[in-house]
């Protein structure tokens, strides 16, 4: 199983993005989907969050500004965000519980990471 992030790039303060991260392998089923972000000289932090079912969770420092979303059919999770501010500059991972074996239950796999600047 692979987790693959894209999107990442440079932005101005005020504007938008969107980051996809797309699993493929031997996938049975996906639990919860999650975006974290790791800021220079900050512990990685969780940002989003989407469970199977759809409910959503958001970090203060995001919510109202990011929405995380998924595509089922593409196994693919989303990040759009919105009104960015240069403290969001981060390297972005999504991270995915994932069952490729229904008898072992599921595995957290992790992207490579995104980077998103935002400048002022």
């Amino acid at each position: 199983v692979q987790l693959q992030a894209s999107g990442g790039g440079l932005v101005q303060a005020g504007g938008s993005g969107r980051l996809s991260c797309a699993a493929s392998g031997r996938i049975v089923r996906i639990n919860d989907m999650g975006w974290y972000r790791q800021a220079p000289g900050k512990q990685r932090e969780v940002i989003a969050t989407i469970t199977s079912g759809g409910n959503t969770n958001y970090a203060d420092s995001v919510k109202g500004r990011f929405t995380i979303s998924k595509d089922n059919a593409k196994n693919t999770v989303y990040l759009q965000l919105n009104s960015l501010k240069p403290e969001d500059t981060a390297i972005y991972y999504c991270s995915a519980r994932i069952v490729s074996n229904p008898l072992y239950g599921s595995t957290a796999y992790w992207g490579q990471g995104t980077l998103v600047t935002v400048s002022s």
